[in-house]
């Protein structure tokens, strides 16, 4: 089993790697195997709705949202880690998680997150991680991926990677955070093995509320 595990920071090696590396201790330990990839510092733009995803199946401008997508066919769950900027994600994780979302479920059909475990890691110096968290959870939820959840929000605090280490609760959460999630694929792991089958698919309706 495999976790793909995205720092949304412009820091390589900052709050947000420290808050990911946490939990990839408890994975090593879990025997699971990660993979970090970093968003970068290059600006990353929005999607534009060009939705040639579908055709193309990946994004339209090939930067690191594909290199993501490549990735996803191997990962089995996701953990995605982002500062809090303004009481939000930051910006160039807000451009890598909407097209990559996108490019997903249009150029993909969905088939490489579909029942994925996934969680949000939220990092700031002190407010607006729930806020950051609630826009996070957002993503999983419109694509089927179940969310795993810890003892509190997922959250860290601190200015640089040393006072993030002395959030002790914080620091408990990511590790509580981590077993659940290792639990959850190897019980996805298991079940499928016995031979339960996947729900069963019901039509997809859409509706623009215009008569």
């Amino acid at each position: 089993m495999k976790i793909l595990m995205v720092n949304g920071s412009p820091h390589p090696h900052g709050c947000t790697a420290t808050a990911l590396k946490i939990m990839e201790e408890v994975f090593a330990d879990e025997g699971i195997e990660t993979e970090e990839l970093w968003v970068g510092t290059k600006p990353v733009g929005g999607c534009i709705a060009c939705k040639k995803c579908i055709g193309l199946g990946q994004c339209v401008f090939d930067d690191v949202v594909n290199r993501a997508l490549e990735k996803a066919k191997e990962a089995d769950g996701f953990v995605f880690g982002t500062p809090v900027h303004y009481a939000a994600i930051s910006g160039n994780m807000k451009g890598f998680m909407d097209r990559f979302f996108y490019a997903e479920a249009l150029g993909r059909q969905n088939r490489d997150f579909y029942l994925k475990p996934a969680c949000a890691v939220i990092s700031a110096r002190r407010a607006g991680t729930t806020a950051a968290f609630d826009e996070m959870n957002k993503y999983f939820s419109i694509q089927q991926m179940p969310i795993v959840t810890s003892r509190y929000w997922n959250q860290v605090h601190g200015t640089c990677p040393e006072e993030v280490l002395q959030d002790k609760e914080g620091i408990c959460t990511l590790r509580i955070l981590a077993r659940n999630m290792a639990y959850m694929l190897k019980a996805f792991d298991l079940a499928g093995k016995n031979g339960l089958a996947l729900p069963k698919e019901e039509p997809v309706t859409f509706l623009n509320f215009i008569h």
